[in-house]
């Protein structure tokens, strides 16, 4: 039995889904992309000053490095120019197809239907979305009218007014702390409006000229090593995130020194400083974000927003900030999985009532009624200190000894109710006694539940997924 396979979105977690796919010798396997063209988050993010913030080392796939990188932290156009030449380099371009925006899944006959938007359906053994977490853009709910452009960082288009504007960024996440710095100085002013600040850490960036690219070009071996320092240096900042004492309070201690010595006035130092733990949002790498908050053509507001209004945004205190651009730095829908497309297991059991309560999959792979269905960047995968690469070239691994099974004569691949509800009742408690659970609100969805992060250190999740044990799948019980 050759398999088809479809595979929902061609980011990275789809290329590399695909590549090992590929690799293992099925090549039956399609991309769906509901987009015009590959790339996932980064096609869609094009924001001035977008970068990667984890160094290209990490961030790229280890059976295809880069020796071409131009610096640490690479841009995003850098980036999405890696994906799609590997993509293409592995044979996977020529297996998506564009502009096919999936709007239903249903297992019926012992097989996946997939329906497109445009109507034309799609019949596949196996199904793997790897839609991601970080594509569906939050706006917040903000009563008011503003009259002028406004856009979400996800959203950016080179139209919109920069040099000589009034610009209020809402946020002051990932997005935001690129964003600012890149274009102050263009613009009259800049409004921040901050709910809680984040937690920041050096940004160790650096060019590597043509002496490196002449090395790794001639020895690749050699890119090995910049990639261990690295994976070195997310162990240090992961242990800070999951409990290690002295890890954290090492980080916690260059976090504060950045702030003493980037930030002179006392009174906007104090502002910056975090309230929660670390970890509660993503800690950032940047060398920039606090001195442009200290330049007095930008403002940093802490005054909760209550409205927008024609010409900007009221705040509580009752100022309007003029704005001629306002600028939603507000992430994204990450508890939302699968949103947008209507998944039906066996039964005719929507996916949508499985997880009423909150997303869950075993290993953050599997569900149970969803036969031969199997999630990459699923559930409680989501990594906040190393490349989240690395979470999915181990899942996509996993599938791969998945598929073999169902070659080898398996029929059906269902994972046992009994052992992905005892998965995820060990992440939740492993979650609500990390640092999360004392955060606000930020990895919770609505009914409470922790959906998006995973607990521990990222090699205990390759140990855990390295193997796929059959007696996990079998009679749901």
């Amino acid at each position: 039995m050759n398999p088809r396979i479809v595979i929902i979105g061609a980011g990275f977690g789809g290329i590399a889904a695909a590549a090992a796919l590929l690799k293992a010798g099925f090549d039956d396997v399609v991309l769906l992309e509901k987009a015009s063209s590959i790339g996932g988050v980064w096609r869609d993010n094009t924001y001035p000053g977008c970068a990667c913030d984890v160094p290209a080392p990490l961030y790229s796939y280890s059976f295809a490095p880069n020796p071409a990188w131009s610096r640490r932290f690479p841009a995003h156009d850098e980036i999405l120019a890696y994906l799609r030449s590997t993509a293409s380099a592995l044979g996977v371009s020529s297996r998506v197809r564009v502009n096919a925006d999936v709007v239903s899944a249903e297992w019926t006959g012992g097989r996946w239907i997939v329906t497109i938007r445009d109507g034309s359906v799609l019949e596949a053994d196996v199904l793997v979305p790897a839609v991601g977490q970080l594509g569906n853009p939050v706006l917040p709910p903000i009563p008011g009218t503003f009259e002028g452009p406004a856009v979400h960082t996800a959203r950016w288009r080179d139209d919109l007014p920069i040099d000589g504007a009034r610009i209020g960024v809402i946020g002051t996440g990932a997005s935001a702390i690129q964003l600012v710095p890149t274009i102050a100085g263009r613009a009259a002013h800049i409004t921040v409006f901050q709910r809680t600040p984040p937690w920041t850490l050096p940004r160790p960036d650096r060019r590597y000229g043509a002496g490196r690219h002449f090395a790794y070009g001639r020895v690749p071996a050699l890119m090995r090593l910049p990639r261990a320092g690295v994976w070195a240096m997310t162990v240090v900042t992961g242990r800070a995130l999951t409990g290690g004492r002295v890890a954290g309070a090492f980080v916690r201690t260059v976090s504060r020194a950045q702030r003493r010595l980037q930030v002179r006035d006392a009174a906007l130092r104090a502002q910056v400083t975090p309230d929660e733990p670390m970890g509660c949002k993503r800690v950032l790498f940047t060398n920039r974000w606090l001195p442009a908050l200290s330049r007095p053509d930008v403002s940093l507001i802490t005054e909760k927003i209550v409205e927008t209004t024609p010409s900007g945004v009221r705040t509580a205190d009752g100022v309007v900030h003029q704005c001629d651009l306002l600028v939603y730095a507000t992430g994204f829908a990450a508890t939302d999985f699968l949103a947008g497309i209507t998944v039906t297991g066996r039964d005719g059991r929507p996916l949508a009532k499985e997880w009423a309560t909150g997303a869950y999959a075993h290993l953050g792979i599997a569900v149970p009624g969803f036969p031969n269905l199997f999630l990459m960047y699923g559930p409680n995968t989501n990594t906040g200190n190393t490349s989240v690469l690395y979470f999915m070239e181990h899942q996509a691994a996993y599938i791969v000894q998945a598929v073999r099974r169902l070659s080898a004569g398996a029929g059906v691949l269902e994972v046992r109710r009994s052992v992905a509800a005892a998965f995820d009742q060990e992440i939740q408690a492993r979650l609500a006694r990390s640092v999360w659970t004392s955060c606000r609100s930020w990895y919770r969805n609505a009914a409470g539940r922790i959906v998006t992060n995973w607990p521990g250190m990222a090699a205990e999740y390759r140990r855990r997924v390295a193997r796929l044990n059959p007696s996990d799948y079998g009679p749901s019980s």
